[in-house]
């Protein structure tokens, strides 16, 4: 058995004295291990670093078995990343995300969204927007989409500022303004015709985490005897202290 695809490392753990087993996330595989010779050797550790993208060239005797990964670096974006505070901690959280798929499953709309989020993740706030737009693709890749598109209540597909905590539904501002006090607030990054740099208020990324992280945890991990992993924590603070300190400086 072998086969050539683009990847995403997720993860790497040491093997022995010298290899390496790398967890991708590739195009066409999905979420694939396989095992890299002299992997945990000073010549590969830069290249095997989580967010980096790589070509992978896999092999083994039975489509069942480890097998082993042949790694070419084609995007190594990590050493750059990794020196920032709330890159460290989105990576992180970007790859128990993407743990979350099926093993050997592809996902080739999560692969692209996945490698266009860690090209853009070097601005905090755009890499907190990117992040609730992953957390929200991931929700409907796993069967829990949210419906944003029209008002829940009305049908309308305009003026959608609010979330229903029940269903997932997006609701208009004149059917939500009643029950405003138990509905979730839908922020304007999220809203069709909407995004950009004006939707970045710190209230609305945080409205933006409120929203995905009750559906995640409700529908994804509470099922799975998990919770919202310490990265995710840290990368909200890390993006919080970094634009408290852009606007004290301005």
């Amino acid at each position: 058995m072998e086969w050539t695809d683009e990847g995403i490392i997720l993860g790497v753990r040491r093997h022995g004295e010298s290899s390496a087993i790398v967890e991708l996330l590739t195009r066409e595989h999905g979420r694939h291990l396989g095992l890299v010779r002299g992997g945990a050797g000073k010549r590969m550790r830069p290249m095997l670093q989580p967010g980096n993208s790589v070509t992978a060239v896999w092999r083994a005797r039975l489509d069942e078995h480890l097998g082993y990964y042949q790694i070419e670096g084609t995007r190594l974006r990590a050493a750059t990343l990794l020196a920032s505070s709330h890159a460290v901690y989105g990576i992180t959280h970007l790859a128990s995300l993407a743990r979350l798929l099926p093993e050997r499953d592809p996902h080739e709309d999560i692969f692209a969204m996945l490698e266009d989020t860690l090209d853009d993740f070097d601005d905090a706030s755009g890499a907190a927007a990117h992040l609730i737009r992953f957390e929200l693709a991931m929700l409907a890749e796993l069967g829990f989409g949210l419906d944003l598109e029209n008002c829940a209540a009305t049908g309308e597909t305009t003026d959608l500022i609010y979330v229903s905590p029940k269903s997932g539904g997006a609701v208009s501002r004149s059917a939500g303004e009643p029950f405003r006090d138990r509905l979730l607030r839908l922020p304007a990054f999220l809203r069709e015709g909407e995004g950009g740099q004006n939707g970045w208020s710190d209230q609305d990324l945080q409205d933006g985490f409120r929203l995905t992280g009750l559906f995640l945890l409700r529908h994804v991990l509470e099922p799975r005897g998990q919770g919202h992993s310490d990265a995710r924590d840290g990368f909200i603070n890390a993006v919080t202290r970094r634009r408290a300190r852009i606007t004290s400086a301005t």
